[in-house]
């Protein structure tokens, strides 16, 4: 019975001349198409000795298919992103507008003097062309740039700490993205990391009782993914540099969010911005360019000259530097912090954060009203966008959302639909809440709506 099954399975020229299979080949090449093809027969033929039936060719050329996509298909794709979250970081945080990109095009699409100078015909620094940009921006004495923010707090610590104490308030071990972990980081870089205070509470009594001749840094970090209320008390910046400079003792913030300056708007008075923390007496503080900034994935250590001057010679350096799409970002999107109007309207995520509760009102509508020009039942709810991406986690922004209405309210059927829709040729990310499909228009412009409404039109047709 088992040798009749075997003999069931077709040989590998059979399946390589198989007409779908033959379209991959001359997408993909034979290497991996022949490749793909051995490893379906062998599965098929260990799933039958462990007791299964023979596939059908059709679903052996089927699985080919996948294999083949999983290696070397198109899964990286455009999202429409209707969460609600602007700096959503499954999502790849900061988008760049199409103007944005357009700008960088000449610098990415030849050559550049990224590490050239003109002026002396010899080598320059890659971060020559945006350093006087962002020291005027910040205030900062010097700058540095690496590939992101948890190794900007890693590179400091090592250099500066390695072996030796730092001082945290255990109200600020936070947890980034990907379920790394401040105290975590500080293991990494070989620091012996000191814990004071309470989760709620830390007084700067608590800071100069736990300084030893071993002691290096005081670290504080923003706590920009959360926030503790009610009764609580933190150490402002201020104090914490009075007490470095008394023990000479180095003072690291942690920002992560990223904002260099403070807009009139008072939306964001609550928001930490690297311009008030040097001001206020930090040697040196790390923050996150995909965030506030709207740039590219890095992190920036902006401080004390004397210091910056030690990283840069650092032999870590050159593992943590950044390419040449990285400074092409922030080249361009940093020229918008001079001028606040051309932040709001340039930057997509201060667009975004800018938008008036009458622009989401019209999205909604809209949405809406496309969606029951093919009779799919909905309505218009209030809502509340987010930031995201460990920033404003106290913002909550007015917002509308369009909600599915389905004749018999199915939590299995939402389940069904909400998956689908990710399987679109153009993603739909909305929100899935309590058997419930909403789409909240904060974060989606108006050229993603007929997009949204085919996604949703053909879908629904699909699983009727």
């Amino acid at each position: 019975m088992e040798q009749d099954e075997l003999r069931k399975i077709p040989s590998v020229n059979k399946l390589l001349s198989h007409p779908s299979v033959l379209k991959f080949k001359d997408l993909f090449g034979t290497e991996l198409i022949a490749h793909s093809v051995r490893i379906v027969i062998d599965n098929s033929r260990i799933e039958i000795l462990k007791g299964a039936k023979a596939k059908d060719i059709d679903a052996l050329v089927d699985e080919v298919k996948k294999l083949v996509n999983d290696v070397a298909g198109n899964t990286l794709k455009p999202v429409i992103n209707a969460t609600g979250i602007i700096l959503h970081t499954n999502l790849g945080r900061a988008p760049l507008s199409k103007e944005i990109l357009n700008e960088m095009e000449p610098i990415l699409s030849g050559y550049s003097n990224l590490e050239f100078d003109l002026h002396t015909g010899k080598r320059g620094d890659r971060t020559d062309h945006i350093n006087e940009l962002l020291k005027f921006i910040t205030g900062a004495e010097d700058i540095l740039i690496v590939n992101n923010n948890a190794a900007a707090v890693y590179f400091i610590l090592k250099t500066f700490a390695e072996k030796k104490e730092v001082i945290v308030s255990r109200g600020e071990l936070i947890e980034i993205g990907g379920s790394f972990r401040m105290p975590e980081i500080m293991k990494a870089s070989g620091t012996r990391m000191v814990e004071v205070g309470s989760t709620n509470r830390t007084r700067i009594t608590d800071y100069e009782k736990a300084i030893t001749a071993k002691t290096r840094l005081l670290f504080k970090a923003n706590k920009s993914n959360y926030f503790i209320g009610g009764f609580s008390e933190e150490v402002n910046i201020e104090e914490l540099s009075q007490l470095a400079k008394k023990h000479n003792l180095i003072l690291v913030y942690d920002v992560g969010s990223g904002l260099l300056k403070k807009p009139a708007d008072p939306k964001f008075s609550d928001e930490h911005d690297i311009r008030s923390c040097l001001k206020g007496g930090a040697d040196l503080v790390t923050f996150s360019c995909d965030k506030l900034i709207g740039a590219t994935q890095a992190g920036i250590i902006a401080g004390r000259k004397d210091l910056i001057k030690v990283l840069s010679k650092a032999p870590l350096m050159r593992t943590l530097r950044v390419d040449k799409f990285t400074i092409a970002a922030l080249n361009t999107i940093l020229k918008f912090y001079l001028r606040e109007e051309d932040l709001f309207k340039k930057s997509p995520v201060f667009a975004m954060l800018n938008k008036s509760k009458g622009e989401l009102l019209n999205l909604a509508e809209k949405l809406s009203n496309d969606l029951k020009n093919y009779q799919i039942n909905n309505e218009i709810i209030e809502s509340k966008a987010q930031c995201g991406g460990g920033a404003f986690p106290q913002l909550e922004l007015d917002s509308y959302a369009v909600k599915i209405m389905f004749m018999i309210p199915n939590k299995n059927f939402a389940e069904k639909l909400y998956k689908s829709l990710l399987k679109y040729e153009k993603p739909v990310l909305g929100i899935l809440r309590e058997g419930e499909i909403l789409f909240d228009v904060f974060t989606i412009r108006e050229e993603d709506i007929a997009t949204i409404v085919k996604a949703v039109k053909n879908k629904l047709k699909t699983h009727k």
